[in-house]
């Protein structure tokens, strides 16, 4: 959103946009400004990701511009074997490395209702954001909570879970069973 947008009241879901939407292909703009627009932003974002049972929320998928995540892990009917995390917003974030070892893991999307998708990602990585005071964080995140970085970490590249399905290193990775070397 940007500084003179209204939001909705707070305690209300946001239309959550879906494939085919001009917002989930463009590439998200960086956050400079961190005040209570954004917190609002944020709260608003997790309100809906908790309606729609996910497990994490980019920005685009509830229509703002911004390079904005939550990523907010929790068993629920979607992912029930999902690890319990605290939520974590997650801002201007960037992937500093990658683990060579990939696995691959069913994964669904707000924006792709009612369809699952078997997707390659990287076992670990190492990512760099800032959280909502701007403060910078570094981390090393494995598993099931680095599944839901990439995948977040796609809205704002413009990437949806149907495009990364379709990708030849998706592809190729499935008919070999194993990831590329």
């Amino acid at each position: 959103m940007f500084k003179d947008e209204i939001l909705p009241s707070t305690n209300q879901p946001l239309p959550i946009a879906v494939v085919g939407e001009a917002i989930l292909r463009q590439q998200a703009i960086e956050v400079r400004d961190f005040d209570n627009a954004l917190r609002q932003l944020a709260e608003q974002m997790a309100i809906s990701m908790v309606a729609a049972k996910g497990v994490g929320i980019a920005a685009p998928q509830v229509h703002s511009p911004l390079a904005l995540f939550i990523m907010a892990s929790r068993p629920n009917e979607r992912y029930p074997d999902a690890p319990l995390m605290n939520p974590e917003v997650v801002v201007n974030p960037q992937i500093l490395s990658t683990s060579a070892n990939m696995v691959s893991g069913e994964e669904g999307c707000l924006s792709v209702p009612g369809k699952r998708f078997s997707i390659w990602r990287h076992q670990t990585i190492v990512v760099r954001y800032q959280d909502l005071a701007g403060h910078w964080q570094q981390t090393e995140l494995t598993g099931f909570i680095a599944r839901i970085f990439q995948h977040e970490f796609d809205h704002l590249q413009g990437i949806t879970l149907l495009e990364r399905s379709q990708m030849p290193e998706q592809k190729q990775m499935a008919l070999e069973g194993k990831p590329q070397a």
